[in-house]
């Protein structure tokens, strides 16, 4: 018999660890003296279902879901990671990924920590999203796990998916009018296509805004341009960046004639965007 005190922490760590169940963690342990290798043997022999060595996988499969609340109001994107493409097609697979993107949106966690701490009923068992994960890699027989959690809020938030669950935006607009779907799922598409840095000039980090003119500076001196004009010159070319890596400002895929912030205009008057979020698959 273990002269070993194993504790609750030791328990659940090898529970998270493998997968198995607690108190068959609790016997392994008590048997082997808090050995973790050998309770995993332990384990193993006695024919329980072990994640054991999943830990160390890499899990870029999976897949990408946004959803958006009833009201409008709010939207999360979740992605849900495996180890391979045959189980991310799975239908339990991406169900499960869709009750957590549901769950989210419904209670709104603040972090990935709490959305871990939301319960769910699966399979007639109700249980932590974090508990449910380890239980599912251990009969899945792949890592898997929830990698990324984001959420937005605005008078009107549009989610769009994109590509077999391999990309989630979410796009938020300060107002709901006649329309305002079919336009933000139009912006979600220029998001998806374009992958915007910010949605104005005005959200572009200083430290972004310094190296694009360093980057530019050096360009134009390497070209022989006169240095007096360099400073001309590089504040063109941030412009430029701009108007590419902006939202608002970014020509709009489906009318090159205009671009994101005249499309939205043409809308309703004043309608822009005030938020959004993309996520693409193990990026």
């Amino acid at each position: 018999m273990s002269t070993v005190q194993i504790s609750a922490a030791d328990v659940n760590k090898l529970r998270q660890q493998t997968g198995a169940g607690m108190m068959d963690c609790k016997k392994a342990l008590t048997e082997t003296n808090g050995d973790f290798e050998a309770a995993i043997d332990f384990l193993r022999k006695k024919g329980a279902k072990v994640a054991a060595s999943r830990q160390d996988r890499e899990s870029n499969e999976g897949v990408v879901i946004a959803r958006a609340s009833a009201d409008g109001k709010r939207g999360v994107i979740i992605e849900l990671n495996c180890e391979t493409d045959f189980v991310a097609k799975n239908a339990e697979f991406v169900a499960f990924a869709n009750q957590i993107a549901n769950e989210a949106v419904e209670k709104n966690p603040a972090s990935l920590e709490a959305l871990n701490e939301l319960t769910l009923d699966v399979d007639a068992t109700t249980a932590k999203i974090g508990d449910l994960i380890i239980d599912k890699t251990g009969k899945i027989g792949e890592k898997i796990g929830v990698s990324k959690y984001v959420s937005v809020e605005g008078e009107k938030v549009i989610a769009y998916i994109h590509g077999n669950f391999r990309l989630g935006v979410l796009v938020a607009l300060n107002s709901n009018p006649a329309g305002a779907d079919e336009a933000g799922k139009d912006v979600a598409m220029q998001i998806a296509a374009m992958s915007p840095i910010a949605i104005d000039k005005d959200g572009v980090d200083a430290t972004t805004i310094e190296r694009e003119l360093e980057i530019a500076k050096d360009v134009i001196r390497a070209e022989g341009k006169p240095e007096e004009m360099v400073e001309k010159i590089a504040a063109g070319k941030l412009n430029k960046f701009y108007k590419d890596s902006t939202l608002l400002n970014q020509e709009f895929v489906k009318d090159s004639s205009k671009n994101v912030a005249q499309f939205l205009e043409s809308v309703e008057k004043g309608l822009t965007v005030t938020a959004f979020k993309r996520v693409a698959l193990g990026a």
